[in-house]
């Protein structure tokens, strides 16, 4: 525990995403994160072979700036790579291709977070360690990376979990990344700081954040940690810090280095890229590739249907599911919108496969007919059951299983007779005042009809005829 609790943390994000290309950045070598056999996807230029020159992707280019328009930020017109040196094991060149100076997307917004840039990089090659030995596999070295880096306004590790599942939602929903986690698609680091004031503490990066759920326990711990060390008058050393999953600790790996450590200079093997001049990254025409984004969908679903918030963030994380729901929708009034969408989010969701193959309007069908009454809240489970068994039409299966409800008061009138005859007890506590003696009545009646009473017109009868 800390002895204060008037420290402000403050978390800014550098996310890497793998993007979804056939090839390689600067080569023709395939891009195949699914690949098991090290160093198959491989040639001399992403071996960094002397004499050898790389190209730019244009795909990996048009994905980066589909990315910008999605969040407001400004395109640029005038880009160009630059050459960011350090030696690693994974770098074979001694240098990783990036963007510097001239990044493809400045600012923007995403959640309410403001975006600082999006540049597009080449990823590394990546390493295992075998006892004493590092392994390097360079099927990955040379993949197009998007960078996209955050301002410095986060304050929890919820929030950064918020925004992170919301970029890589975008990220699927533009179709230009997986961003699948487990994989290694898309990686976090955290710059995390603490401070009483607005103004910011010193910064430590900490790396290794490959799951939402690591991100939030390695950003609390390190809060943690730094307010610690200020309460015990100690400094906070500017480093570079991984995340140990086992000990649910972070831990120093080097001191951190500035922009002025990577010697940046633009690559001379490579063309500055006026991007007016080139047809296929006119804004206008990027625009029109963007269907539709998250918060786009939520907007639309929200002012077309009225359902729950819950149930619309669900259809945007459950894509197919969500197109079932708006294709059933089709048939019915708004009413009953929220009916169906119980029913989709619930029972359609929870038959998998079976659930989705069943047919739409067989489905509005059964919503309507559960709503208008002609048959039951069980009576529609039942015959949801026979649907997805058989693909029968619901009225056909409700007719073969006796499960319309009957309504006729003359009939009805009859059993609610029968059932105050052979229940005087309950009769007398109902008449005095013991509401729950009038449900049991009720459920006499439903086993008496054998579930096929309406339950509102037995209650209704039932009050009437006891004349409560």
């Amino acid at each position: 525990m800390t002895k204060d609790s008037n420290w402000r943390p403050t978390i800014g994000l550098e996310i890497h995403a793998e993007l979804k290309t056939k090839t390689k950045m600067f080569c023709d070598c395939k891009n195949d994160s699914d690949q098991k056999r090290p160093n198959v996807n491989i040639c001399p230029i992403c071996l960094a072979h002397p004499g050898t020159l790389p190209v730019i992707n244009k795909t990996a280019v048009k994905q980066v700036l589909k990315v910008g328009l999605a969040i407001g930020g400004r395109l640029a017109d005038f880009s160009e790579f630059d050459r960011k040196n350090y030696f690693y094991p994974d770098i074979p060149k001694g240098y990783q291709i990036s963007q510097y100076k001239h990044p493809l997307v400045s600012g923007g917004q995403l959640v309410g977070v403001d975006i600082t840039r999006v540049h597009l990089e080449e990823d590394t090659a990546s390493a295992s360690h075998v006892g004493d030995f590092s392994l390097i596999d360079f099927n990955r070295a040379g993949v197009p990376l998007m960078e996209l880096v955050t301002e410095p306004v986060m304050h929890s590790a919820q929030a950064v979990v918020k925004f992170g599942e919301e970029l890589q939602l975008l990220l699927q929903y533009l179709g230009v990344a997986a961003a699948n986690m487990e994989k290694g698609e898309m990686r976090l680091e955290a710059n995390i700081s603490v401070s009483k004031d607005q103004t910011l503490g010193t910064k430590v990066e900490v790396k290794n954040l490959n799951s939402f759920r690591s991100a939030e326990r390695a950003i609390d711990y390190e809060i943690k940690r730094q307010i610690e060390l200020l309460e015990n008058a100690e400094k906070i050393k500017q480093e570079t810090r991984g995340w140990d999953d086992k000990k649910q600790i972070t831990f120093s790996q080097r001191s951190k280095e500035n922009s002025h450590d990577y010697r940046y200079f633009p690559d001379p093997d490579l063309p500055k890229l006026k991007l007016s001049e080139t047809e296929e990254f006119d804004e206008k025409a990027l625009r029109l590739q963007i269907k539709e984004t998250p918060n786009e969908k939520r907007l639309r679903m929200k002012r077309d249907f009225g359902i729950k918030d819950s149930d619309i963030n669900f259809y945007v994380y459950n894509i197919k599911l969500g197109e079932f729901f708006e294709e059933a929708a089709k048939g019915l009034e708004a009413k009953d919108f929220q009916l169906l969408s119980n029913y989709v989010v619930s029972d359609i969701a929870s038959l998998g496969s079976k659930g989705l193959a069943l047919n739409a309007k067989n489905l509005a069908t059964l919503i309507f007919m559960s709503a208008s009454g002609e048959i039951s809240s069980r009576g529609a489970k039942d015959i949801l059951i026979k649907m997805t068994e058989t693909g029968q039409d619901p009225k056909i299966i409700a007719e073969e299983e006796g499960l319309f409800q009957k309504s006729d008061v003359a009939d009805l009138t009859n059993v609610v007779q029968k059932i105050i005859s052979e229940n005087p007890t309950a009769v007398s506590e109902y008449k005095n005042g013991k509401v729950s003696a009038l449900q049991f009545l009720v459920g006499q009646g439903m086993k008496e009809t054998k579930g096929s009473a309406n339950p509102t017109v037995l209650k209704d009868l039932f009050t009437k005829i006891l004349g409560l």
